[in-house]
């Protein structure tokens, strides 16, 4: 191969790394393991969507990827079962940046290069992936035959007939995760190379049993301190719980969190908030709520708040499509306070809003400073109340558990401090810009008096 051949074909090998460190480098780590999925060369999978930003898949939905890979792919399964898995060991030993040498799965990415069409699932619940092996069982219909990486040149494959190989790579965590990573690329690359050299088409599987590494998500939120950045529900026993709502079929479909739910009417405040989220026999029911795949409505419903008998909080929200984006969001219509028979109706469409695979989450969501909630029209009832929620989060879509998906906070992308460091940083340019324009009008002197000669002259006009 040419100089110029080997050039391109590292430069592709890194791109390719770096897109799949950076599909991974999205998901989080907490209690999911990687599963990567590739075919022998001149084979192809159907093409599978990749799951939602911010979505585990389930058992379910990998039995549906499964099935849909072996209607096409070759029958002959080679199941390689790590002890522990996570996305950080791709990121910590997959010579990203371009440092090809360091990498320690050069045999697993020069397979998936080569494959038309691997699956890669970043975000696999490791609750399922212990089940993997019974999956395809399932799935193959035949017992599986389970391979000592010291007998491999004893191995002898069948083309005859589907077959499945599932081989064990040993793992453990700390100083020596690095040398047993790069040994078991090698196991890997031996058991490829086996099949290759026999012409035998294969359908290869990589994952772990479980997460070798566990990361907990801390919120970044202090205070008023408002930041754009990805939250999901802290896992803490300490915290309290969201409000989970379910369909008909028992399974979330609208959850809520808030630290406070703080509503005043006419001088009187109360929080709504402080006994619904953490499992009181005083939490309200969720009677009338409602949810299907374009409407949420929740309801809290309530005794004896304030000085009304009955009293609901309601949060309407729907799903849209925009075609600007290309996506379906969530937008909050509305906020419904109805007391004794009377309404009150704050539109929250102009700031309360996610794309619809995501949460909402904002540290202050109002309707006195900066509001997101604003009364329907000034002859409403909703200009006798005060709405503030604190450190609120909900989600109406897409939800997978009792967990909430990732969150798109309320702060904008210019905030006080930038908006301050850009005009700043624009005055100190124009000072610069003045000073050289000034520097650059100084004329040197191009004559000199002779004491010899004549006196010069010099016009004004020069």
């Amino acid at each position: 191969m040419t100089e110029v051949g080997v050039r391109r074909s590292s430069l592709s090998t890194m791109a390719f790394t770096s897109v799949l460190l950076f599909i991974f480098s999205i998901y989080s780590c907490y209690a999911q393991v990687p599963l990567l999925m590739w075919t022998s060369n001149g084979y192809s999978m159907p093409h599978l969507a990749q799951p939602a930003a911010g979505q585990a898949v389930s058992g379910g939905q990998l039995v549906s990827y499964l099935k849909s890979a072996l209607s096409t792919a070759p029958h002959n399964v080679l199941l390689f079962l790590q002890d522990q898995l996570s996305i950080d060991d791709f990121t910590m030993y997959g010579g990203v940046f371009g440092n090809k040498q360091d990498s320690v799965f050069l045999n697993v990415e020069s397979a998936l290069q080569t494959s038309s069409s691997p699956l890669m699932l970043p975000a696999l619940d490791w609750s399922a992936s212990d089940s993997v092996l019974e999956l395809f069982l399932g799935e193959l219909g035949i017992l599986a035959v389970h391979i000592n990486p010291s007998i491999l040149k004893e191995i002898k494959p069948n083309t005859a007939q589907p077959s499945l190989l599932a081989v064990h790579l040993p793992y453990t965590a700390g100083a020596q995760s690095k040398e047993l990573l790069l040994k078991n690329d090698e196991i890997i690359g031996k058991v490829l190379d086996l099949f290759k050299s026999q012409d035998v088409p294969y359908t290869a599987v990589y994952t772990g049993l479980k997460p070798s590494r566990v990361i907990e998500d801390t919120p970044v939120m202090s205070g008023n301190f408002m930041a754009r950045s990805l939250l999901q529900a802290p896992s803490s026993p300490s915290v309290k719980p969201p409000v989970v709502f379910n369909n008909t079929v028992g399974q979330p479909c609208i959850l809520l969190w808030a630290d406070t739910l703080l509503a005043s009417f006419q001088g009187n405040e109360i929080d709504l908030g402080k006994d619904i989220f953490n499992g009181s026999s005083a939490a309200p029911d969720l009677t009338g709520s409602v949810c299907n795949e374009t409407l949420s409505r929740l309801v809290l419903n309530y005794q004896s708040v304030l000085s009304f008998q009955s009293f609901k909080l309601i949060f309407a929200m729907r799903k849209i499509f925009f075609p600007v984006s290309a996506r379906n969001w969530t937008v909050m219509e509305q906020v419904v306070l109805e007391y004794d028979g009377q309404r009150a109706i704050f539109n929250a469409s102009g700031g309360v809003y996610a794309p619809a695979e995501y949460s909402f989450h904002c540290q202050n969501v109002s309707s006195v400073q900066s509001p997101l909630l604003v009364p329907r029209n000034a002859t409403d009832n909703a200009t006798q109340w005060k709405l503030t929620f604190t450190d609120f989060q909900i989600q109406g879509f897409n939800v997978t558990g009792e967990m909430f998906s990732y969150a798109s906070d309320c702060a904008g992308f210019f905030t006080p401090g930038i908006w301050m460091g850009l005009l700043t940083s624009l005055l100190m340019v124009l000072i610069l810009t003045y000073g050289l324009h000034m520097i650059m009008q100084i004329h040197t002197m191009d004559r000199f008096d002779d004491p010899k000669g004549p006196a010069i002259s010099v016009p004004l006009s020069e």
